[in-house]
């Protein structure tokens, strides 16, 4: 029988291999849940219920749930912490964890929610995910991750790539996409012009083999958020992305995509 689990911690991280030297492809942020597939030694195969993505984790760090608790999350109001951080203290034993942006409040209730057999309270409040995606709220919510670490697989504000900024933004107003950017290329209308995107819109960058490897945010008329060293605004055209520091397009565009 397929186990089920959640992130107990701020987040972790999730690799290819089941080792700690093996790369990370991406994250699980607290409160996330995702199916236990395997186990071998230390380490358990999972597949992540947000966007089912499968990957190794520490068993250590992961937090087994019933099934009944994963239905009643599924049927529940979806909280996320809407701030930068928030401390969330827990009464069993007086300590706190410090949780970001875009991590997950399972069934939060007059600011507390449990994790088994923890109580935790916040110090702020959570805000409950639109049931409608609502794309004038995407640049607003994406800018809080300004000056975020770009991390390979990084899905938090403490580190982050330019596909999961994307995701945990898009997530946090209402529309769920895949990890990886080629995939979330697929989705949405192209737009012909970058005179004609709007905040919230997404464009595509390729390599010259033709694969599509970034992807930004349009927060306004010729401006682009993105995670590249860092997670930056920078001037957008037709060509690609313009870094005015380096006096160089950095990235070539291939599509712009509205949702």
């Amino acid at each position: 029988m397929i186990m089920n689990a959640i992130c107990p911690l701020a987040q972790i991280p999730v690799r290819i291999d089941p080792s700690d030297k093996s790369e990370m492809v991406t994250q699980v942020l607290f409160g996330e849940t995702f199916n236990i597939q395997e186990e071998k030694g230390n380490w358990l195969l999972i597949q992540t219920h947000v966007d089912t993505y499968e990957g190794w984790i520490d068993r250590k760090q992961a937090h087994i749930v019933t099934p009944e608790f994963i239905e009643k999350t599924k049927s529940s109001t979806t909280h996320v912490v809407a701030e930068k951080t928030l401390v969330c203290y827990c009464k069993n034993d007086s300590t706190f964890i410090l949780l970001g942006k875009g991590c997950h409040l399972p069934l939060l209730a007059n600011n507390t929610f449990h994790l088994g057999e923890k109580v935790y309270t916040t110090t702020g409040k959570g805000k409950a995910i639109p049931k409608k995606f609502n794309a004038s709220k995407i640049a607003e919510t994406a800018m809080d991750y300004l000056n975020t670490p770009y991390l390979w697989g990084g899905r938090s504000i403490m580190g982050i790539d330019c596909s999961g900024l994307v995701q945990v933004v898009y997530h946090m107003r209402g529309l769920d996409l895949p990890r990886d950017a080629a995939q979330q290329a697929v989705y949405g209308d192209a737009i012909d012009f970058i005179d004609e995107a709007m905040p919230g819109d997404l464009a595509f960058f390729d390599n010259l083999s033709g694969e599509i490897i970034h992807v930004g945010i349009i927060i306004g008329p010729g401006k682009i958020l993105h995670a590249s060293g860092q997670v930056r605004i920078d001037n957008i055209d037709h060509n690609g992305i313009y870094n005015v520091e380096k006096g160089s397009y950095t990235h070539s565009l291939r599509i712009l995509k509205r949702l």
